[in-house]
């Protein structure tokens, strides 16, 4: 179903119902929302007109990519794997090795992966001018496939890669090639995709992979992404402060707020009173500090609350 309509600031929107398939793989269950529920988020989004919107990686499961920490379906419930910590890749040549041999592999269906019902909206809701900015945890870059502009990386992108000496930036599509060209008869498949998008070697499969240096100064490559135990640079939490203090409320969406960089967030809305509203399965690290909490699927209510705009052809 096309449903189109015309927003008050003239501009019309296509919207799209139905023809896109949720992947339910690593979305843990949950109960369905209340139509009263969607009411009121729809009512919250109508009220402010300069969103701040935090984003988890609740809303990028819909696309295939499992999180961390949801009960059954997250990486740590499958698994007894846990993350690269920074001064781990920093400080062994062995395991940047393994981490980049995993990264290889599993490269192509990561960067394969496409945006979902929930990203679509989001970058709608920037086209209508209620978005100040969207600061997502997620380095998937699934929010820029989508089309949004107003997009600030709290942890970077694993589209990009980094030289830790002079840093010299690459995309990522450009180093699978040099992977390609030094590791010719690497060949591995695997069905088990990680959050970052690794996957699982063998020892075997790892220590022979050849990794290359920064082409720039011969310096260690890093993907662009802030690793557990690495710090926000200053200059990222100083821009995120600024938009939540020039927007009009947070809007945060599939996050259980576990790690510090995005509870902050929440801390710093809350010290410059800010109303927030949260779309999440289970429990977070801020409720007691929410206005509006909904328990569910990000896409599923989402996708409610724009019916419900479309239904009454306007966006205020």
């Amino acid at each position: 179903m096309i449903v189109k309509h015309t927003c008050c600031n003239g501009k019309s929107i296509r919207f799209c119902f139905h023809l896109y398939k949720s992947n339910l793989a690593f979305v843990p269950k949950c109960n369905p929302t209340t139509t009263e529920d969607v009411r009121k988020l729809k009512e919250f989004i109508d009220k402010h007109h300069r969103l701040c919107i935090l984003t988890g990686a609740g809303i990028s499961t819909e696309s295939g990519i499992p999180d961390y920490r949801s009960a059954e379906v997250g990486l740590y419930a499958r698994s007894n794997h846990k993350p690269i910590l920074y001064k781990e890749f920093c400080n062994s040549e062995a395991i940047r090795r393994r981490y980049w041999a995993r990264n290889y592999v599993g490269w192509p269906r990561f960067s394969s992966l496409k945006p979902n019902i929930t990203h679509e909206i989001l970058r709608d809701l920037e086209y209508v001018g209620k978005v100040e900015c969207i600061v997502t945890q997620n380095v998937d870059n699934l929010h820029s496939k989508a089309g949004s502009k107003k997009v600030i990386e709290l942890h970077g992108t694993a589209f990009r890669i980094m030289c830790f000496n002079c840093d010299h930036k690459i995309y990522r599509h450009e180093l699978q090639e040099v992977f390609q060209k030094l590791n010719p008869s690497m060949v591995a498949t695997t069905q088990m995709i990680r959050p970052d998008g690794d996957v699982e070697l063998s020892q075997a499969q790892v220590e022979n992979f050849n990794v290359p240096a920064c082409d720039n100064c011969g310096g260690i490559l890093k993907p662009d992404i802030i690793f557990f135990g690495e710090n926000i640079p200053r200059n990222i939490v100083e821009k995120v402060k600024n938009n939540i203090e020039n927007s009009d409320a947070l809007l945060i969406l599939g996050t259980s707020l576990a790690t510090f960089s995005s509870y902050r967030i929440v801390l710093q809305a809350v010290e410059a009173n800010k109303p927030i509203a949260i779309v999440n399965i289970g429990k977070t690290r801020a409720d007691e500090f929410m206005n509006l909490k909904l328990e569910g699927r990000c896409g599923d209510i989402l996708s409610k609350v724009w019916q419900l705009n479309a239904s009454n052809n306007s966006i205020r």
